[in-house]
C-alpha cells in the first residue's frame, strides 16, 4: 500500500510540474538564454559541427540568436576533457537542452541525497529533517536556478565515496565528473594522489585514467585543436584581471589587488593542512569519514569558485548535520544559539538568491566561511561527546592493570 501511495504521489507531482511548465513555457523560453546552460548548449552545438567550442565571437553570435542580451559571451570555461558532459545538449534546441540539463541536475541531486542518507544518517536522523537540510542548503537552489553543472560534479564525488571500498574501478571512473573543474577540489585531488600511491590503489587509478582518456578522445575526435583553443580562450579571458567572488578573490581585492599570485596563498596553506590531516589519519583513513573535511577546506581555499560550485559540499554539510543531531541531547543553550545562527545565515543566502542578487557582486563570498564553521562546530560536538567514553576506557584499562599486578603478587 505504501509503495502504491508513493507512485501516486510521484505521478501527481510529475503532472503538476508538467502543467506548470506548460503554463509558463513562454516565460521559460525567454529566460533560457540568460542561464548558464546556454553556454553548455552553445559549446555542444559547436562541437558536434567540428567547430571551436571556445570561440567567443561565434559563441556570442549563437547566444544572441537565442535572445541573449549581454555584450560579453557566456563561454564554457571548463577544460577540454569536460566537453563530453555537454555534447548531447548540442543536438537539442536551447529550451530542450535546458530541460534535459535540469532533469540531469535533479536526478544527480536525488541520487546524491539518497547515498548521503545511507552513508551518514540511516537509522539515526529523521529522513524528512535530513532531506529538508539538504534541499535548503543555499548552493542547491542556486545551482538549479543558474543551470550550472555543480550537481553533476556532486554526483561524481558522492559516487566515489560510495564505491571506493567495494568497487574501486567504478569509483575511479566517476571521478572524471568532478575533474571537470579540478581547481575546486585541489586538496581533495592532492590527498587522493598521495593515498593511491601509499595504499597502492591501482584499480582506482586505472578507472580514472580510462575515463579521462575516453573523455579527451571524444573532444579530440570532434575538434583536434581543442586544447589549443582552450589555452587561447584562457589567455583572452584574462582571468587574472577578473574579480572572483570567492574568499581568496575578496582577500586579494582588499589587500593584494595588483598581485594575482596572492589569490593562491590560501590554497598553499590548505595544501600544508591537507598533508598534516592525511598524515594524522593515515592509519584509519576512510574516504566517507575524512573526505568531507577535504571538500570543505578545498572550497574555502580555492582561488576560483562561485556559490553554485559550493554544492559539492553537500556530503560534508549532511555529515555534519547527522553528527550534531546524534549528539543533540548534550548540546547546551549556547550551542542551540550557534545552530540558529547557522540556520539564519543559510536563510540569508536563500533570501539573497530570492531577490536575484548577481553572483558577480561578491556579496556571497562569506558562504564558504559559514560551511567551514558549521563543519568545525559539528566535528567539535562529535569529539566532545567521545572524550568521556575515551576516559572511561583508559580508566578501565588502568583498573585491569592494577588487578593483574595484585594477582601476580
Amino acid at each position: 500500500m505504501e509503495r502504491v501511495l508513493k507512485i501516486v504521489v510521484a505521478a501527481l507531482l510529475t503532472a503538476f510540474v508538467g502543467y506548470a511548465l506548460a503554463i509558463h513555457s513562454a516565460e521559460i523560453r525567454k529566460n533560457v538564454a540568460e542561464r548558464d546552460s546556454i553556454a553548455y548548449w552553445t559549446a555542444g552545438r559547436l562541437l558536434i559541427h567540428h567547430q571551436n567550442p571556445y570561440d567567443p565571437g561565434r559563441v556570442l553570435e549563437m547566444e544572441r540568436q537565442q535572445g541573449y542580451r549581454a555584450d560579453k559571451p557566456l563561454v564554457l570555461r571548463t577544460p577540454a576533457w569536460s566537453l563530453f558532459l555537454v555534447l548531447l545538449l548540442g543536438f537539442l534546441t536551447p529550451l530542450g537542452a535546458w530541460g534535459l540539463w535540469t532533469a540531469v541536475s535533479l536526478g544527480s541531486l536525488l541520487v546524491a541525497m539518497r547515498l548521503c542518507w545511507k552513508m551518514y544518517a540511516a537509522g539515526s536522523v529523521p529522513r524528512n529533517l535530513f532531506v529538508l537540510i539538504g534541499y535548503t542548503f543555499a548552493p542547491v537552489p542556486a545551482c538549479l536556478v543558474a543551470g550550472q553543472m555543480g550537481l553533476v560534479l556532486l554526483l561524481g564525488v558522492v559516487l566515489f565515496l560510495w564505491w571506493e571500498k567495494d568497487r574501486p574501478f567504478l569509483a575511479g571512473v566517476v571521478l572524471v565528473l568532478p575533474f571537470a573543474k579540478p581547481h575546486l577540489l585541489s586538496l581533495f585531488w592532492f590527498a587522493l594522489l598521495i593515498w593511491m600511491i601509499i595504499r597502492k590503489k591501482g584499480r582506482v587509478a586505472l578507472g580514472f585514467c580510462v575515463a579521462i582518456t575516453a573523455a579527451i578522445a571524444i573532444s579530440l575526435l570532434l575538434d583536434p585543436s581543442v586544447f589549443r583553443h582552450y589555452r587561447e580562450m584562457l589567455h583572452r579571458a584574462a582571468i587574472s584581471y577578473e574579480f572572483i567572488p570567492a574568499l581568496s578573490g575578496v582577500l586579494r581585492l582588499l589587500f593584494f589587488r595588483r598581485f594575482f599570485w596572492a589569490q593562491f596563498m590560501p590554497l598553499a596553506l590548505g595544501l600544508v593542512w591537507s598533508m598534516w590531516f592525511l598524515f594524522r589519519n593515515r592509519n584509519d583513513w576512510d574516504w566517507q569519514t575524512h573526505g568531507p573535511a577535504l571538500l570543505i577546506v578545498s572550497i574555502l581555499t580555492t582561488p576560483y569558485a562561485w556559490l553554485t560550485d559550493e554544492v559539492v559540499l553537500l556530503p560534508a554539510i549532511l555529515q555534519a548535520a547527522a553528527l550534531v543531531y546524534q549528539r543533540r541531547s548534550n548540546i547546551k543553550a549556547s550551542g542551540r544559539l550557534v545552530l540558529l545562527a547557522f540556520a539564519f545565515l543559510d536563510g540569508l543566502l536563500l533570501l539573497l538568491l530570492r531577490f536575484k542578487i548577481p553572483f558577480s557582486t561578491g556579496v556571497y563570498f562569506w558562504s564558504s566561511l559559514v560551511w567551514f564553521s558549521w563543519y568545525v562546530y559539528a566535528s567539535r560536538v562529535h569529539r566532545y561527546e567521545h572524550v568521556p567514553s575515551t576516559r572511561r576506557v583508559e580508566a578501565e584499562i588502568a583498573t585491569q592493570n592494577r588487578e593483574i599486578g595484585r594477582d601476580t603478587r
